[in-house]
């Protein structure tokens, strides 16, 4: 009984965190709600149970790390190109701060979108 009210409430948290998220949301939504229902079967003494539900939560957590992974790396790279479009308008060459300004916007909208 424990099992299946845990079940049902994880499932309609991460219906309600995934409704409107990313796909690395999703993910995360789902890990939470497999691994909640990994910890519920083993409590129960589910062993197979907890097994299925902890292997699918897995697959749903590297995917998550991986998308979360990915968006870091355009964060990082638009930071590295607005330090330099500051220093390059400090120094009076606005064309160059723009492109570089253009190359953070990119990057930004690409971690956004991971």
């Amino acid at each position: 009984m424990k099992t299946q009210y845990t079940a049902v409430l994880l499932g309609a948290l991460a219906l309600g965190l995934s409704a409107g998220a990313g796909a690395s949301e999703h993910h995360t939504a789902l890990a939470l709600e497999h691994a909640a229902s990994a910890a519920a079967h083993g409590q129960d003494g589910h062993a197979e149970q907890a097994l299925k539900h902890a292997e699918e939560a897995l697959k749903h957590a590297e995917a998550a790390e991986k998308d979360h992974a990915d968006a870091h790396i355009h964060a990082t790279t638009a930071v590295k190109h607005l330090k330099e479009a500051i220093e390059h308008a400090k120094k009076g060459h606005a064309d160059v701060s723009a492109n570089h300004a253009q190359e953070a916007s990119a990057h930004l909208r690409q971690s956004i979108e991971q």
